[in-house]
């Protein structure tokens, strides 16, 4: 197989960028969520989860965005293709949040560009820091996204299923991946750094929630 130049992976992440903002995303994954039983949710409660999944889906959104840009930093084959594996597993969660929020009649964040360009960022930021910090700044995030959707689980009106059983199963990817990440050699992240990542996190995860 031919290797792809910078170039034509440049293109490819401007292309992922595209379909991640703009395109309906597909997965290769059945959606945990059409396997339960329909609910009848009160307008309250399907308010409730629909501001809740719009947090998740640009939690996607800035996922599908780190992992582009560290596998386009990656100089190890292997570990470039290991940021490409999770990456997937992202597609299906962006595609399972996607079609949740349109079943509940509600609106992704109208920031989303801004998310993704700024994880965009953050993700060649940690790749150029080498490969041990790129795979330990996964960790801390997975470990904080797996926090976050523990959190949503609490929240979720007890009815959804539907969401219920797609966060569940984020959750458990989420936390395989950061499981992975260490197997890989992650270096630990420094205490400052996870603090400001959880104070960046907070920050986008109460704007989504309203915008």
């Amino acid at each position: 197989m031919r290797m792809l130049s910078l170039a034509d992976r440049l293109l490819s992440s401007a292309d992922q960028a595209l379909r991640a903002v703009a395109a309906a995303p597909h997965a290769a994954r059945p959606n945990p969520g059409w396997s339960t039983p329909a609910a009848n949710l009160s307008n309250a409660d399907r308010r409730l989860s629909g501001s809740l999944m719009r947090v998740n889906h640009v939690g996607e959104i800035c996922a599908q965005a780190l992992y582009e840009a560290q596998a386009l930093t990656a100089q190890d084959p292997a570990l470039r293709e290991h940021f490409e594996h999770a990456a997937r597993d992202e597609s299906d969660h962006l595609a399972w949040v996607s079609a949740r929020l349109r079943e509940l009649d509600a609106r992704p964040s109208l920031l989303n560009p801004l998310w993704y360009s700024g994880a965009f960022l953050i993700g060649l930021a940690a790749g150029r820091l080498g490969e041990r910090a790129s795979l330990g700044f996964v960790v801390e995030t997975e470990r904080q996204v797996e926090q976050h959707l523990a959190g949503h689980l609490e929240r979720l009106p007890a009815d959804d299923s539907a969401s219920r059983a797609i966060v569940e199963q984020m959750k458990a990817d989420e936390a395989r991946h950061a499981d992975d990440a260490l197997a890989a050699g992650a270096a630990s992240m420094p205490s400052p750094v996870r603090w400001l990542m959880r104070a960046a996190a907070r920050v986008m995860t109460t704007t989504a929630h309203y915008v």
